[in-house]
């Protein structure tokens, strides 16, 4: 049986409409908040909209088992300097896909569109190496979660704007400030970068962090291949 399903979000950014634009249509805007997508043009099969910079639609070709999934962007200038970004995914869902993807994924646009925020905020204007790494299968366990926070050296979930350090064993400390949290999400911010720690057991995936470097001089493949066995080494 498929499932259609429908989310929309709304965020005010401190930025105008063309850094907005820049940020959810090229590859190194992308990589700033979300994650590397290459950048979209105005002839590429899957743009159904192109108006820059007030509104850009994605729709993702259908699967076979019917699937598919679209995502619109609507930019608007604000006073003060502003842009409202208002965002809609859509789509329609097999019978492969788990039962909470909607809910997990309004979840996870949450703590993005956070991140696009505190980008705007805090770095804006800045590039950013995008690191990702995955943990192995037995991290897609409910009990996965504390065991990582206890990696990271936290004795549980810590609060909004707290500021603490992250001690994973391998890797150099990271002191920041906690910006966002949600179920079995993390994000902490320091001077020169994001950094996020997703939890997925909901939908059967491992655990996952995918962190946003704008420090000068990062090595992409060794920073990921530093937190890829730091989360082999935690679910041993």
């Amino acid at each position: 049986m498929v499932r259609e399903f429908e989310l929309r979000k709304e965020v005010v950014l401190e930025s105008g409409p063309e850094q907005v634009w820049h940020a959810i249509a090229t590859a190194e805007g992308n990589s700033a908040w979300l994650f590397p997508t290459g950048d979209l043009h105005p002839d590429d099969p899957s743009v159904t909209t192109w108006d820059p910079p007030r509104r850009l639609a994605v729709r993702l070709p259908a699967a076979d088992d019917g699937s598919t999934q679209s995502f619109e962007y609507l930019i608007e200038a604000r006073d003060g300097g502003t842009t409202a970004l208002r965002f809609v995914h859509s789509g329609i869902l097999g019978d492969d896909w788990h039962d909470e993807y909607a809910d997990m994924t309004s979840i996870g646009w949450d703590m993005y569109l956070h991140t696009l925020s505190e980008y705007f905020r805090h770095f804006p204007g800045r590039a950013a190496t995008f690191v990702a790494a995955e943990g192995p299968a037995v991290s897609a366990a409910e009990e996965a979660w504390p065991k990582m926070l206890h990696a990271l050296g936290l004795p549980g979930t810590p609060e909004v704007d707290e500021v603490v350090r992250l001690t994973p064993d391998g890797l150099a400390p990271i002191e920041g400030v906690v910006d966002y949290t949600g179920p079995s999400f993390l994000g902490l911010r320091t001077a020169d970068a994001m950094y996020r720690f997703h939890g997925r057991a909901q939908l059967d995936m491992p655990i996952a962090v995918g962190h946003h470097l704008y420090g000068p001089d990062v090595d992409p493949d060794k920073a990921c291949a530093g937190w890829q066995d730091w989360l082999s080494r935690v679910f041993a």
